[in-house]
């Protein structure tokens, strides 16, 4: 058996750093939100903005960080599957809070 060949095609994988800026980002964004609501620093809508807002940014971060996601032309095919998964996602939710909302409404008693 000839092993000559054992690089792996595809996307590389992400240096020590990255994962690392990933971890304590992740650490951070977590550790925010969690004080401010179990602390209650702030408003009720203040809190629940701030909650959403590092929700996403949180989701930004393990994309790139530890996904690799990104638009280089090489992991274009990724970025599309991710996309499509999310419509999906978007339109399964959407379209069961739309439905449960129609029901609840002509479904009451008068």
């Amino acid at each position: 058996m000839s092993y000559k060949n054992t690089q792996h095609s595809g996307t590389s994988h992400g240096s020590i750093k990255i994962y690392l800026i990933g971890l304590i980002s992740s650490i951070i964004l977590t550790f925010v939100p969690f004080y401010m609501v179990t602390n209650s620093t702030a408003s009720h809508d203040t809190r629940l903005w701030i909650v959403i807002g590092t929700a996403i940014t949180q989701i930004m971060v393990h994309l790139v960080c530890f996904l690799h996601m990104n638009t280089s032309s090489d992991d274009h095919w990724n970025l599309v599957a991710f996309l499509f998964t999310m419509l999906i996602i978007g339109v399964v939710v959407i379209g069961s809070l739309w439905i449960m909302h129609n029901l609840n409404i002509n479904m009451m008693l008068d």
